[in-house]
């Protein structure tokens, strides 16, 4: 009878060892990661100027530069499910490939005034594959600027930064 449930659970033990179609014997299984960096440059006036940066771990970095409550590097711990919601949110304004910049002259930022800040995100891949990054100027009018921007001005409060950043 022990004979007979052993050799009726074999079967299962073995095939929750079954590896993955195509996959090579000893070949690592890849974790693909994503940093992104939140950045914001000044502008002419009293402007916050700081990066922020997440891993999707939930270790962030905080570089405050000028114009904010903490200036020089803070780092934070945010849960895995928050650092995934920052992260995540950016995606939606993450170009197909490459970089992108919604500048005065490009295409998608129409008439603009000058002297507004800009910000910049950049993604960075552990696969060795190019960083992606875009930029876009806040002065920028067109309705698909307007829409980057409320993506990219919703970011910061997806994590717990207002002490480092101060009033806005």
């Amino acid at each position: 009878m022990k004979l007979r449930s052993i050799a009726a659970v074999l079967p299962l033990l073995a095939a929750g060892c079954a590896m993955q179609p195509g996959a090579a014997p000893d070949t690592p299984v890849p974790i693909e990661r994503e940093a992104v960096t939140y950045s914001t440059a000044p502008c002419f006036g009293f402007c916050p100027v700081y990066s922020v940066t997440m891993t999707p771990e939930g270790e962030g970095v905080f570089t405050g530069q000028r114009h904010v409550a903490a200036t020089g590097e803070r780092r934070f711990s945010v849960d895995r499910a928050t650092a995934a919601r920052f992260i995540e949110h950016l995606g939606a304004v993450k170009p197909v490939a490459g970089d992108r910049r919604i500048e005065m002259g490009s295409p998608d930022c129409g008439v603009a005034p000058t002297d507004m800040p800009s910000i910049d995100v950049r993604w960075d891949a552990n696969t060795g594959a190019a960083p992606q990054s875009l930029h876009l100027y806040l002065g920028c009018r067109s309705d698909e600027a307007n829409r980057v921007r409320a993506v990219l001005e919703a970011a910061p409060a997806l994590l717990p930064i207002d002490a480092f950043v101060g009033k806005r």
